[in-house]
């Protein structure tokens, strides 16, 4: 089935993978599940009382020393970069990765058994359109200490460059490109991981590597193999004997590619960047990339994909013809005036609204607020976007004139420009997370003169009347 690359996706069915994790050692069965729109990437972990749910987020990177770790509230998820790499790739905007312990299984040290589950559970288009991140201007970050390098620049699809120099004799320099994710499948997605035999004895000698075996991962002869540590690769490995192949690597593995090395980089690459949580359109290029630098930029990505869009306005036209009018909003809000602070509708879907007032001279609250100065007071701009975010909640159930929403929460108000007579406010309200059991988490806007002028994060509960 030939998929819109507009549409938000996610799987038709549970599929189930199990092996053991490259760290810990530990056996573990991950199973990917469908997930709503909206909802993005997120890790469950099963294994833990109340099955505790780490969003794909790079904000909750806490290690990123032998893979990428997530963190929130004590709960790991370690080595997240090969499986997420994997929905990438595959361009699953949407899904839930249950695990039974703290890492996924390495599986081969690749994103290629991933890759099969997931085309097993079969991809299918959600009714939601796919938020992109448009890259209009070259953005960078670099890491003097380790001269890393990684930016994006623009393009007309998701595209990765990695250059990687290791410089040594066994590894020097390789590049790696993907032009097209339709060739992640078949191009990047078996590309193993792969250590040094310095960082590999290092990881044995500390007990941190235990699922490890030459199946999973290319081990690179960088220096002399003592009979020693051949005995203790004999051990770690399970194997009677062990040899260093002509092109430098640890026998019992062929390299999918002279250049896997590099297009594994790449492959962490789009696994680390998947953390922006948002769908890129532009050029990446990694100079001696890491995760430790692909985790950073991917935070930089973040706050300005966030910024970008806080302050980009709705484009309505509001000589149009709107899709309620304020006697409709009036049929589905219990306010009245002079409390009714919506006049206007204009847009309306499962996960968004957009609304307006006229601000005018003759609102009451100008008789008593700053008279001398009319400026709208801000808990009436918040109670505004409020009642436009009600006209989202009340959407999900059938009949909306026999329920109410009232307040649970607000977080992170912020006010940017005056709002005074004069003045006409659009207002745009965002699920955060699919309503449950009658939640609405929003994130709201309210824009004035081409500008952001308030914004907020609200949670309402939706209540049937008595």
């Amino acid at each position: 089935m030939s998929l819109n690359p507009k549409k938000q996706t996610t799987i038709a069915n549970e599929v189930q993978l199990k092996g053991v994790g490259l760290h810990t050692g530990q056996e573990v069965t991950l199973n990917f599940k469908p997930a709503e729109a909206n909802s993005g990437y997120a890790f469950k972990r099963i294994d833990l009382e109340g099955h505790p749910i780490i969003p794909a987020d790079a904000n909750y990177v806490t290690d990123t020393k032998r893979g990428t770790t997530l963190e929130k509230n004590g709960v790991l998820i370690q080595t997240s970069e090969h499986v997420l790499a994997a929905c990438v790739g595959l361009e699953i905007d949407n899904i839930i990765i249950e695990l039974n312990a703290s890492e996924p299984p390495i599986m081969d040290g690749s994103s290629k058994f991933f890759v099969e589950a997931l085309e097993q559970a079969e991809i299918v288009e959600l009714d939601a359109d796919r938020d992109e991140f448009i890259v209009k201007d070259v953005i960078s970050f670099s890491d003097e200490e380790t001269g890393s390098e990684i930016l994006v620049m623009p393009a007309n699809e998701y595209q990765v460059t990695t250059m990687v120099d290791f410089e040594t004799k066994v590894l020097g320099t390789q590049n790696a490109s993907l032009k097209t994710l339709k060739d992640f499948k078949e191009k990047i997605s078996c590309s193993r991981t792969f250590s040094f035999l310095h960082e590999l004895e290092a990881l044995l000698e500390h007990g941190l590597i235990k699922g490890g075996d030459l199946n999973n991962a290319i081990v690179y002869v960088d220096k002399e193999l003592s009979q020693e540590t051949m005995d203790k690769l004999k051990v770690a490995f399970g194997k009677d004997d062990i040899k260093v192949k002509p092109n430098g690597i640890l026998d019992n593995l062929t390299l999918h590619h002279p250049n896997e090395a590099a297009r594994h980089k790449l492959l962490d690459v789009l696994g680390d960047l998947a953390l922006v949580g948002t769908y890129i359109r532009g050029k990446v290029i990694a100079n001696k990339p890491g995760h430790g630098i692909n985790t950073q930029f991917a935070k930089k990505l973040a706050k300005i994909i966030k910024s970008e869009k806080r302050n980009k306005v709705p484009q309505i036209d509001l000589n149009e013809k709107p899709l309620y009018d304020v006697t409709e909003i009036m049929n589905k809000l219990p306010h009245r005036p002079p409390f009714l602070l919506v006049d206007k509708i204009y847009e309306l879907t499962e996960s968004s609204v957009i609304g307006s007032k006229n601000v005018t001279m003759n609102e009451p609250f100008f008789v008593g607020h700053f008279p001398g100065k009319p400026v709208m007071p801000g808990v009436l701009q918040v109670e505004a976007m409020a009642q436009t975010g009600g006209i989202l909640a009340l959407s999900s159930v059938p009949d909306p004139e026999n329920y109410l929403t009232y307040f649970m929460k607000i977080n992170n108000v912020k006010f940017k420009q005056q709002v005074v007579p004069g003045d006409t406010l659009i207002f745009k309200l965002e699920l955060i997370t699919p309503i449950r059991r009658g939640i609405c988490h929003m994130q709201a806007y309210a824009y004035t003169n081409g500008k952001l002028a308030c914004e907020a994060e609200l949670m309402a509960q939706i209540v049937k009347a008595k």
